[in-house]
């Protein structure tokens, strides 16, 4: 069986839309105006050749094992509660905006993509923009507290909108995305933001959120790395759906790198999460494993791998050292709630993946099979045209313009073409 995977480029973005439906020829004969990406995963473009056969094989049976998307997602929610604290009612209580939020590395020079978004031109926007500084408490302790900041526009018609909810990268916070929430808000959105675990105004220090990835090493009692947020994403659509200025059935959720990750999994979580853009978020955890392409991912959180591999007695961090902090940290990362399985899980549900073709962090030859099962699965659903990835060329782990706009367009598609 010859893994192939082909991408028809737009002016600047290469499209990979279930392509396993399309007849050959169309595959095959493109326009001569298009250029194409043409990957092959073969052992003549691998000098590991024994590595290329292990992973056709893996692959063979990721492809050909069937999805039962609601015993999947049962056992996630099962994997979030067992490290919960004491749970408690939901509540809500009232913040105040933060003057000098929290980054924990330098703080990013140009929100230019961001800025980049389509907003509506209105005069005196920011005397009619409303801005909410609140507080969800999502369960006992110090990280149950989850910072909200929501925008939308001071109206009279009390009519309910559509949301989206904004995550941010790793070490930033919930103000940094604010150009989107202006942008959406100014559109008819209801657009909020949320510190993510250990970010923000969870955060104490410059190393908050390293500190926390290494003692759920060392404890194993949390899960700060993507599935504690996830949880908080569950907690937040219960709050979401009960306001009256929000409709229940179109919330969307979308983030960018770590955020794409909590965009990807908070959905996966919950259904209520109508439409899903994860930006450079999705990447396929097995497959770098296997494929010896963890290095990118590792390197952005480097200091807990560092401390395995001492606790490992290693001498270097290597695959093993990855896999066991995977399985410590976030139980079935790499395994059952990986992109093969969990992607395609997101179905009926409208899904716009945006990654960089270059990027090491999420290599776009992982998202091989999640891609290819995602497509069978709208498929078979006769929603093909609800799924869609885009890889643009030359990009590397970075959120560009022309993801902005593309993952704008796929919210306003889904949201407003029955309106």
């Amino acid at each position: 069986m010859g893994l192939t995977l082909i991408s028809h480029v737009r002016p600047a973005l290469a499209h990979i839309t279930g392509l396993s439906h399309v007849a050959p020829s169309v595959r095959t004969h493109l326009p001569n105006s298009l250029p194409y990406i043409n990957t092959q995963f073969s052992q003549s473009h691998n000098k590991n050749n024994n590595n290329v056969v292990k992973t056709s094989a893996i692959a063979i049976k990721m492809e050909q094992e069937p999805i039962d998307s609601v015993e999947l997602r049962s056992r996630f929610l099962q994997t979030l509660l067992s490290r919960r604290t004491a749970r408690v009612p939901l509540s809500v209580e009232v913040a105040k905006p933060v003057a000098n939020p929290l980054f924990q590395d330098d703080p990013p020079r140009s929100r230019e993509a961001m800025e980049s978004c389509p907003k509506a031109n209105i005069t005196g926007f920011k005397d009619l923009l409303k801005e909410e500084n609140l507080y969800l408490i999502t369960e006992a302790g110090e990280q149950g507290r989850l910072p909200l900041l929501i925008l939308s526009m001071k109206d009279n018609n009390h009519q309910r909108k559509p949301a989206v909810v904004f995550l941010h990268s790793t070490n930033k916070n919930k103000e940094w995305v604010r150009p989107l929430l202006e942008a959406y808000a100014s559109r008819g959105y209801v657009a909020i933001a949320i510190d993510s675990r250990y970010h923000g105004e969870r955060a104490s220090s410059k190393t908050t959120y390293q500190d926390a990835l290494i003692s759920s090493w060392k404890k194993g009692d949390t899960m700060p790395f993507i599935f504690d947020t996830a949880w908080d994403l569950k907690r937040l659509a219960d709050y979401l759906e009960k306001r009256e200025d929000i409709d229940p059935a179109r919330i969307g959720i979308t983030g960018e790198s770590l955020g794409g990750m909590h965009a990807w999994f908070g959905a996966f979580a919950d259904t209520r999460y109508a439409v899903v853009v994860p930006i450079i978020g999705v990447q396929g955890f097995r497959w770098a494993i296997e494929n010896d392409k963890w290095h990118g991912r590792v390197d952005s959180i480097k200091p807990l791998f560092e401390e395995a591999r001492i606790d490992l007695g290693k001498s270097e961090i290597d695959k093993e050292v990855v896999e066991k902090v995977w399985d410590r940290i976030a139980p079935g990362l790499d395994s059952h709630f990986d992109s093969p399985y969990s992607i395609p899980a997101l179905e009926p549900h409208p899904l716009l993946i945006l990654n960089g073709a270059e990027d090491p962090r999420c290599p776009l030859a992982g998202l091989k099979i999640p891609e290819s099962r995602a497509s069978k699965v709208y498929g078979e659903a006769n929603s093909l045209d609800k799924f869609k990835l885009i890889a643009q060329p030359g990009i590397g782990h970075q959120m560009t313009s022309l993801m902005v706009k593309e993952a704008s367009d796929w919210f306003d598609s889904s949201f407003f073409q029955e309106l």
